[in-house]
């Protein structure tokens, strides 16, 4: 009786919790406040990326006995008027081997627009095991009218991934930089749309070699 108690005592707050997200969300649409951190470190969903440097990358012993599935997808905020896609779906990986991807991007508007990737995992468990050493996502990206460019994305999969998870999730959301400019191309005030994410630079520290 207890641990049901404690459950449903849990459950009450984490809808609590959500509540004052969800409150949140719609009075700072356009806030520069990190919610979606907020979100995903309440609900444990989705997971930040790590980074490691090339040394530390290149010094990875590569299991070969394992192949993990590196899946690709992404997404551009209401208020961002790009086309933005993986021009890889999904890629065999063996955990310790440096891989570099791409993705696409183009500005459909007549006009240049500064963006914001933002980068999840999922599951979330494999979250700490997946590391970055190169990514469009470590500066903003500024596209001119039309301008298209294919952005890499260079990363590897730690050893130390849970044997269970075969299937990795590499996720990016695509933000405006500019409050006018996304309120311009259709933002609605919605949580995502022109949310400063400089933050996210600095919440991928980066691994340095051991030696």
């Amino acid at each position: 009786m207890a641990r049901k108690k404690d459950i449903r005592q849990n459950n009450k707050r984490l809808v609590q919790k959500l509540a004052v997200v969800a409150l949140a969300m719609f009075g700072f649409g356009f806030a520069m406040v990190p919610l979606y951190d907020v979100f995903c470190e309440i609900t444990g969903i989705n997971g930040k990326t790590g980074r490691v440097d090339a040394q530390a990358a290149a010094a990875s012993k590569v299991d070969k006995s394992r192949t993990v599935t590196v899946e690709f997808t992404g997404h551009t905020s209401s208020g961002l008027p790009w086309e933005f896609k993986p021009l890889r779906k999904k890629i065999d990986v063996h955990p310790g081997q440096t891989v570099v991807v791409k993705y696409y991007a183009r500005n459909m508007s007549d006009e240049a627009i500064i963006g914001q990737a933002v980068p999840s995992v999922t599951p979330g468990q494999a979250a700490e095991h997946f590391n970055k050493v190169e990514c469009f996502c470590f500066s903003q990206q500024k596209l001119a009218p039309g301008e298209v460019k294919e952005m890499p994305v260079q990363f590897v999969v730690n050893p130390g991934l849970p044997r269970g998870v075969r299937t990795i999730t590499l996720s990016y959301a695509f933000f405006n930089m500019d409050k006018a400019s996304a309120k311009k191309y259709g933002a609605k005030g919605d949580r995502a749309s022109n949310r400063n994410h400089r933050h996210q630079v600095k919440a991928d520290p980066v691994v340095a070699s051991g030696g």
